[in-house]
C-alpha cells in the first residue's frame, strides 16, 4: 500500500484522539477477520530469564477457553502503548479465534529489563519464554509463533534453542539469518534506517503522527539521514544517523567473514529441524532471498511448508491480512490437528503484470531458461537484448563510476515506503548507467523463479561493484523495476578469462511476472545503488574504516567470446 501515509493521516485527522485514532486507523487499513470469542487481557506479566532478567508480556485469553493452544509474539517494537498498536491488534485478533496469546517485549525494549543487543539474546530468551509458557495452566503445550521482520527472526532463534513446546512457525518478510557477512556490499541503508526507526520509537517528545512519518516515510528518512549515508568512515555513520555509537553496528560493519558474530546470530542450521513453517513475503521485500532459501530447506527436509509471495514491499500493510489468515489455517492444522485442505498447493504466488494469484506444487515452479544476450555499439544508451549472442566485433560498453557521486538507488527493496516499483527513467539518464532493451514483445510471456545476470566485466580497480536491474517498459515508455542484485568484484571472486576480463554471475533475486505483448524487457547495469549497498570506495577488503575514495573505469563486454546474458525462468505449462 504505497500511499499508506496519506490514508493514515486522513484517518487521524478525521479522528484526532491520539493513540485511539491510531488504533482506529490501523484497524481500518488492516482488515483482520474477527472470531467468535470475547477477549480478556492480563497485562504486565513478568517472565523470568535464566540470567535473572525479567521480560514483560501481556496475555490475551479467549473467554471460555481455560486451556488451549497458544500463539507467542515477541517484539522489539513495543507490545502496546502509543504508536505501538500492531502487536496488540494481532494478539487480540488471534485470541478472538480461540487462541491464548502471549505478547512480549524482547530484552531491553520498553518494559522488559536488560540491554537490547539486536539478535544476540533471542535464542536463549525464546527458550526461556517457551519453558515459562509450558508451566501456565492456560497453555496446553502446543505453541505457535507469528510475526514479521524481527518478529519472524526471533521464531528461528527460538527454534534453534530446541524448545519442545514449539509446534508451528509463521515467519513473515524475514529469514533465519537477518544479519550475515555481506560479500556483495554492506546494507548501509537498511541498518541506518532501522537504527533511526528504533530511535524514533524511543523518543517520547514525538507525536504519534511524527513517529509514523519518521518510521515509514522514505522522503523524511532521506532528509534526516542524508549526511549519514555519505559519512566517512562508514563505521561511524551511526553517530550521524542517531547521535550516538551503536556497538553492534560498529562491530558488524568492520567484521570480516570469519568473525564469530555472524555464527552467533545465524540460525540457518535450525531450519531443517524446526517446526513446519508458513512463509510469507513480497516480491520487493528486503529479505525475500533468505526466506526462499529457508523455504527450500524445509521443503527438502520433508516438512511440507507453505509459501505465499505477494506484490508487497517491507513497509506496506498489504501483506498483513494475508499473513493473519494464512496463520489461522496453519495453526489450525499444526496446533489444533485440523485437516489440511486436500486441494491446496504448497506455493501461492502473485503474478506481477497479470495482477492475479497462481498456485504451484513447488518453488521454483517448473520452467526453462530464456537467455537474452546483451548487444551494444560502445554507446551507453543504445544497448539491446536479443535471444542470440552478439557478433565477434561487438564493442564493449564503458563508463566511469565515481563514489563521490554514487549511482543512487531508486525504489526496490528498502526499509521505507518509497520501496517497490518506480519509474527508472531518471536513473537511466545517468552517465554511469548502461541500458539494454529488447524489442516490443509479440505475445505475452510469463516467468517465475530466480533471475540471473551473467556478465563479462573488467575494472580499473581491484574492488568494484556491478549492479543489475530488470525493468519492464510499457507502451508509454515508463520503465518499472522488477528485481535486481549486486556483485562485488574483488581478487578471487569471479572467473578470470584469458584476456583478463572476469565472468561474474549476479543473483538478481526472484520474481513471478507477466510481460505483456507490446512491452519490452529492459536491463540496467551500473556500479552501485547507494545507500542500499554502501558505495564501493575503490579499495580492496573491508571499507568500513576508509576515508578516501577513487573512481573506477568499468567495462562490460558483450560479444561472441563474452556472451553476457540476462537469464529469465520461463514458466512451463
Amino acid at each position: 500500500m504505497a500511499d499508506w501515509a496519506s490514508k493514515v493521516e486522513r484517518l487521524l485527522l478525521e479522528n484526532p484522539l491520539g493513540e485511539a485514532a491510531l488504533q482506529f486507523a490501523l484497524t481500518q487499513l488492516v482488515n483482520l477477520p474477527a472470531g467468535r470469542f470475547k477477549v480478556q487481557a492480563t497485562l504486565d506479566l513478568r517472565v523470568p530469564m535464566r540470567d535473572g532478567v525479567t521480560l514483560v508480556a501481556d496475555h490475551y485469553a479467549p473467554v471460555g477457553v481455560e486451556s488451549g493452544p497458544t500463539v507467542l509474539i515477541r517484539t522489539p517494537y513495543g507490545r502496546r502503548g502509543p504508536g505501538r498498536s500492531l502487536a496488540e491488534m494481532y494478539a487480540r485478533a488471534f485470541a478472538t479465534h480461540g487462541y491464548h496469546v502471549l505478547n512480549q517485549d524482547v530484552r531491553g525494549r520498553f518494559d522488559s529489563e536488560g540491554e537490547f543487543v539486536a539478535f544476540v539474546h533471542e535464542a536463549d530468551d525464546g527458550y526461556d519464554t517457551l519453558a515459562w509458557l509450558a508451566q501456565q495452566p492456560w497453555c496446553n503445550g502446543a505453541v505457535g509463533m507469528w510475526g514479521a521482520s524481527y518478529l519472524g527472526y526471533v521464531q528461528w532463534a527460538a527454534a534453534a534453542s530446541g524448545a519442545l513446546q514449539l509446534k508451528a512457525l509463521v515467519p513473515i518478510i524475514t529469514h533465519s539469518h537477518l544479519m550475515e557477512y555481506h560479500e556483495n556490499g554492506f546494507p548501509l541503508g537498511l541498518l541506518l534506517r532501522w537504527m533511526f526507526q528504533l530511535a524514533t520509537m524511543d523518543d517520547p517528545s514525538l507525536s504519534v503522527w511524527e513517529r509514523l512519518r519518521r518510521i515509514n516515510s522514505g522522503i523524511v528518512q532521506d532528509r534526516f539521514l542524508a549526511s549519514a549515508f555519505m559519512h566517512l568512515p562508514m563505521q561511524t555513520a551511526d553517530t550521524a544517523a542517531i547521535g550516538k555509537a551503536d556497538p553492534l553496528y560498529r562491530e558488524m560493519s568492520a567484521a570480516g567473514p570469519d568473525h564469530p558474530i555472524w555464527r552467533q546470530v545465524d540460525h540457518r542450521q535450525a531450519v531443517a529441524t524446526a517446526p513446519p513453517a508458513a512463509f510469507i513475503s513480497g516480491w520487493c521485500d528486503l529479505f525475500l532471498d533468505g526466506l526462499l532459501e529457508d523455504y527450500c530447506v524445509q521443503a527438502a527436509a520433508g516438512k511440507a511448508p507453505r509459501l505465499v509471495v505477494g506484490p508487497w514491499h517491507h513497509m506496506e500493510y498489504g501483506y498483513m491480512t494475508v499473513a493473519f489468515t494464512e496463520a489461522l489455517h496453519w495453526f489450525g492444522v499444526h496446533l489444533r490437528g485440523e485437516p489440511r485442505s486436500p486441494d491446496a498447493k504448497a506455493v501461492r504466488l502473485y503474478l506481477l503484470g497479470a495482477n492475479r494469484w497462481r498456485e504451484f506444487d513447488q518453488w521454483p515452479p517448473a520452467g526453462q531458461p530464456l537467455r537474452l544476450y546483451l548487444h551494444g555499439s560502445g554507446s551507453a544508451k543504445t544497448g539491446r537484448l536479443f535471444p542470440s549472442p552478439a557478433p565477434v566485433d561487438n564493442p564493449p560498453d564503458r563508463y566511469i563510476y565515481d563514489p563521490a557521486d554514487p549511482t543512487p538507488n531508486l525504489g526496490g527493496p528498502i526499509l521505507a515506503d518509497t520501496a517497490g516499483a518506480i519509474d527508472n527513467r531518471p536513473l537511466e539518464r545517468r552517465h554511469d548507467v548502461l541500458v539494454f532493451s529488447s524489442i516490443p514483445l509479440r505475445e505475452d510471456v510469463e516467468f517465475a523463479g530466480p533471475i540471473q545476470l551473467e556478465l563479462y566485466v573488467q575494472s580499473s580497480l581491484e574492488s568494484a561493484d556491478f549492479f543489475g536491474r530488470l525493468c519492464i517498459v510499457d507502451r508509454t515508455g515508463r520503465s518499472t523495476n522488477i528485481c535486481d542484485g549486486n556483485f562485488r568484484l574483488e581478487p578471487g571472486r569471479g572467473a578470470i578469462q584469458p584476456d583478463g576480463s572476469v565472468r561474474i554471475n549476479i543473483a538478481m533475486s526472484s520474481t513471478a511476472c507477466r510481460i505483456k505483448a507490446g512491452q519490452r524487457v529492459r536491463l540496467l547495469v551500473a556500479s552501485g545503488a547507494h545507500p542500499r549497498f554502501a558505495r564501493n570506495l575503490g579499495a580492496p577488503g573491508n571499507q568500513a574504516l576508509a576515508t578516501t575514495m577513487q573512481s573506477a573505469q568499468q567495462t562490460v563486454y558483450h560479444d561472441a567470446a563474452h556472451p553476457s546474458a540476462l537469464v529469465l525462468p520461463l514458466l512451463v505449462g
